[in-house]
């Protein structure tokens, strides 16, 4: 690899952006399905032919540049989460001339003040009418690994639910693979409904889900690239990388409770199987045979011997 300039913050470029709502003209409408923006025709053409639906030129709210969209057929896509930490949330408040409230949750960022809107409503300041105060926003860059190009794509909700959501899932998973690697991910709609004041409200959250792995897996560490790109042919590769080789502890051990602590390990880890332990008890019994004459010595190794009364 040749040499970088170490003080840029190197990122890949945003090829487009995933969307669950539009606006009719009107008014916003939520949508159950995809909705895949870019300023490329042929991506668009792209996600087109992958997921359904009829490429159109769409024009932003505001006046920004002309792209082109695709209302798709799917209410749930595959993709990759890059390595790094791809997860950006803030409460933030935007109206037609930007951005004008940033929040961690405790300070304002670009007053550096605390929390105004906690200030101004109090810790129920979330319940204030949409717009009046900021909205819980979450932005994930994934990769869409069969769409031309090399690039993230933009997730964006403004979902209280998903917020919380997108945070648990995304730290659990950096907390196992420390940033490194690809993960493979499913980003589905899922409706939901919530009862409040007597009244049913209908709503759609979009989940970010672990895709052709397990839980184990994912947490192991970071996961070979092959792995990552086709989950259901080499997933049992990963968890064969990722486990200690059991048997070479077994053969390296000068006891029979030295091997049985290696099977212990191993079934802990959820890494036995008939041949791990038919291998493991050979080595035990060989052992144990080798064990039976005298020592230096000439002591013999006790053996528990069960009793009778």
């Amino acid at each position: 690899m040749g040499s970088r300039i170490l003080t840029l913050q190197r990122q890949a470029r945003e090829l487009g952006r995933l969307r669950t709502g539009y606006t009719d003209g009107k008014r916003p409408v939520r949508s159950r399905t995809w909705i895949v923006t870019s300023h490329a025709e042929h991506y668009i053409e792209a996600a087109a032919e992958q997921w359904g639906g009829t490429v159109e030129k769409w024009q932003p709210l505001g006046s920004g540049p002309q792209q082109y969209r695709v209302i798709t057929e799917v209410e749930s896509v595959d993709a990759l989460m890059p390595p790094g930490d791809p997860l950006s949330q803030y409460n933030e408040l935007w109206s037609g001339g930007g951005c004008q409230r940033r929040c961690d949750g405790e300070r304002e960022l670009l007053s550096n003040q605390p929390c105004l809107c906690m200030r101004q409503f109090g810790e129920d300041w979330h319940l204030q009418k949409k717009g009046t105060v900021c909205a819980a926003t979450s932005r994930l860059n994934v990769i869409l690994p069969d769409m031309p190009d090399v690039g993230v794509w933009r997730a964006e909700t403004h979902s209280f639910y998903a917020a919380n959501e997108w945070g648990g899932t995304v730290d659990m998973v950096l907390s196992g693979t420390g940033g490194k690697g690809l993960v493979p991910v499913a980003l589905r709609i899922e409706p939901r409904q919530r009862v409040a004041g007597g009244q049913t409200k209908k709503f759609p959250v979009v989940v970010v889900e672990i895709r052709g792995i397990t839980t184990r897996q994912a947490l192991t560490g970071p996961l070979p690239t092959a792995v990552a790109l086709d989950p259901s042919v080499a997933a049992p590769l990963a968890i064969e990388a990722g486990r200690p080789d059991y048997l070479a502890e077994a053969e390296a051990a000068l006891t029979t409770d030295d091997v049985g602590d290696v099977y212990r390990r191993a079934n802990a880890a959820g890494h036995l199987n008939d041949e791990l332990v038919a291998q493991l008890k050979a080595i035990a019994d060989r052992l144990k045979a080798e064990a039976a004459g005298p020592d230096e010595d000439g002591a013999y190794e006790a053996e528990l011997v069960e009793t009778t009364s």
